[in-house]
């Protein structure tokens, strides 16, 4: 059994709650996932069973939607509302305030992660250094925003929603503790919810629920093939003996396949019966091989 689960994560479950979850119900030991979610956010987190978690990184990479409920007028330890509550006022900002603002953060920024995060330096994660109440120093990441729609803001709350279309390793909870400082009033996330991570979204996420009703029908459409996220990339069909060669790993010629690809392009190869790998184009003496990337056999 190999594929990837576009679940849910509700809010107050960890994703490794979920791992644990697909492991049991599907009874298999090789699963992960794709991107931690917090444990108060809820939104898509797929799935990776089988041989499929040789996707991870890619997965990873692809941009993420999320939609953010902040709160104004404090400022926590952890950037968000379930933390301590360092330093508490009252806002007094408008919804233009808040646009022009969160204007200013659009593009490639550096941001600093929180303390409350699984990041580890120095061998230690940092949310287990915030525990002892320490602080230090993080090295700042270079991300992107490409996009942040303010959706609708309650004064009387002092809170708003903002749907951000973001780059990998972006910490919405730091956006929201960014955004409050520069409101000069500061502000926490409340609540957060992640729409989409890559090609997968919302819209056709299972809950645990709808996944426990299938597995008991004997349904298993759910899981999705791995080569259903690689159709970017071209293909082509071997005959049975290349296939062989393949799964034994021999560096065959891209003229031996047939195929007229540059070097450093990847390529997805079945056999007869199935997607067996993704392969890359490498130099190997003096010629252009294959040389497989992720395999799946």
């Amino acid at each position: 059994m190999l594929g990837i689960i576009n679940l849910y994560k509700p809010a107050g479950k960890t994703s490794h709650d979920m791992v644990s979850f697909v492991r049991k119900t599907l009874g298999i030991k090789k699963v992960g996932h794709t991107g931690t979610l917090d444990p108060c956010a809820e939104g898509v987190l797929p799935i990776l069973v089988g041989r499929a978690t040789a996707l991870s990184d890619y997965l990873m990479a692809g941009d993420k939607i999320y939609t953010a409920t902040v709160k104004l007028g404090i400022i926590t330890d952890t950037y968000d509302t379930t933390g301590t509550i360092l330093k508490e006022n009252t806002p007094c900002v408008s919804l233009s305030d808040i646009k022009k603002a969160a204007a200013k953060f659009i593009g490639e920024i550096q941001q600093e992660p929180p303390m409350y995060s699984a990041i580890k330096i120095g061998g230690r994660k940092l949310y287990q250094l915030a525990r002892e109440g320490k602080e230090i120093e993080r090295p700042k990441r270079n991300i992107t925003i490409f996009d942040i729609s303010v959706l609708n803001f309650d004064e009387e709350k002092n809170e708003f929603k903002m749907r951000v279309h973001c780059s990998k390793g972006t910490y919405i909870r730091s956006l929201c503790h960014d955004l409050g400082l520069a409101l000069g009033c500061g502000a926490a996330m409340d609540a957060l919810v992640r729409n989409k991570t890559g090609i997968f979204d919302d819209s056709t996420s299972k809950t645990c629920e709808m996944i426990n009703q299938s597995v008991n029908s004997g349904d298993f459409s759910f899981i999705i093939a791995p080569d259903k996220v690689l159709c970017e990339f071209p293909s082509v069909t071997v005959d049975d003996e290349t296939s062989k060669k393949v799964q034994n790993g021999l560096m065959l010629r891209i003229n031996q396949l047939g195929i007229n690809l540059k070097l450093g392009e990847k390529i997805r190869i079945y056999d007869k019966e199935r997607f067996l790998c993704l392969a890359k184009i490498v130099e190997s003496e003096g010629a252009l091989c294959i040389k497989i990337d992720m395999g799946f056999y």
